[in-house]
């Protein structure tokens, strides 16, 4: 869905030892399909594919409690000689 620029995520990515982009999926994506589209969008060969499911946090507005949505991530390992640019 898209990528996510946090500091620990843009860390992992310009780290020569990481070589880690983070991104934000579909829940019902599997990993082998996160690998098929990044190598698809991206041009790059993945190495590995680690996925995380996050919870939604309750959330107050003046009255009313509410939930943030749960959403996927996903934390993609790319090849030592690959690069994404999209920071």
């Amino acid at each position: 869905l898209r990528p996510l620029v946090t500091e620990k995520s843009f860390h992992q990515a310009e780290t020569e030892r990481f070589n880690a982009y983070a991104f934000e999926v579909s829940r019902l994506a599997g990993k082998e399909d996160i690998r098929r589209a990044v190598e698809e969008l991206f041009e790059v060969r993945v190495v590995r594919v680690n996925t995380a499911n996050r919870k939604g946090k309750p959330r107050r507005t003046k009255f009313r409690w509410g939930r943030t949505k749960a959403w996927k991530k996903a934390i993609v390992k790319l090849h030592p000689d690959d690069r994404i640019s999209f920071y």
